[in-house]
């Protein structure tokens, strides 16, 4: 925080590399490189946003009516819709491939990377929720890299605000491979506040936690995580998609290109394609 009588200092001295962003893209790439998380505009029309709204109201009255809201909640999984790509609304595939987006992971990750998960996500209000805990979303995996490897993208299809339980983030943990300890997250833990219509970038392996809703009302949003193509999507994305209408590349950014080999003949094929 900053006041007129205390600016942050604007000269410096003793450098001889600086990073040079070209654009506001660049820039937000600069703060997930360096302290794990951004906030990332979509750029979609307030009319879009409400459609989304209504879209994710919809995908999710289908979603609990075909897998039942007792069996929902005897797994935990009453707050999650698993994959809404795959489930007839075209909204869902813009979501994951939003170009501002694209172009960022572009800056993070390098070379390819797919679409690992696509999860809707409900914090409802007065309760614990299965993402209420602090977590990777590599999760048990106890190590860091030197670029990023998978990074998260939670679309905020409301505001996410201090009281609704917006999310907390342990900056710069995604460079230490060690859980730190609680006095430290005491201390150092943040809570990030969005606008419906953006994304919360994290690297996927800083710590980070959802809050607990304070107010009366759901809150809602939908998260995407994009790795390097070494990893297994959580869900096989590409034989839920056959029938959907997707270019080239959306079919490699949805794994189409990186499934394991079947047997012998079918890696030999892919690798003379």
């Amino acid at each position: 925080m900053t006041t007129a009588s205390n600016p942050v200092p604007a000269e410096s001295y003793g450098v001889l590399v600086q990073d040079s962003p070209a654009s506001d893209l660049d820039e937000v790439a600069e703060q997930v490189r360096r302290i794990g998380y951004a906030i990332l505009d979509s750029g979609y029309s307030t009319d879009y946003l409400s459609q989304l709204s209504e879209a994710f109201n919809r995908i999710r009255m289908a979603y609990v009516q075909n897998y039942g809201e007792a069996r929902l909640r005897k797994a935990n999984e009453l707050y999650t819709i698993r994959a809404p790509l795959v489930q007839g609304d075209n909204a869902f595939v813009r979501l994951a491939t939003n170009q501002n987006l694209l172009s960022v992971l572009g800056k993070l990750i390098k070379g390819k990377f797919i679409l690992n998960q696509q999860n809707g996500v409900i914090n409802p209000p007065d309760q614990t929720y299965n993402q209420g805990a602090w977590h990777r979303d590599l999760p048990y995996q106890h190590y860091v890299s030197n670029t990023p490897l998978a990074v998260n993208a939670l679309f905020c299809v409301d505001d996410f605000t201090i009281e609704n339980g917006s999310t907390f983030v342990l900056p710069a943990t995604h460079r230490e491979v060690n859980y730190p300890s609680d006095s430290y997250i005491q201390r150092n833990a943040l809570q990030i506040e969005a606008k419906a219509g953006q994304y919360i970038l994290l690297d996927c392996m800083l710590f980070h936690s959802g809050g607990f809703n304070r107010t009366d009302n759901e809150r809602r949003a939908v998260n995407h995580v994009y790795t390097i193509p070494y990893f297994k999507q959580q869900i096989k994305l590409p034989d839920l998609l056959l029938q959907v209408d997707l270019d080239q590349a959306q079919k490699e950014l949805f794994g189409f290109n990186f499934q394991e080999p079947t047997s012998i003949d079918h890696y030999l094929n892919d690798r003379v394609r």
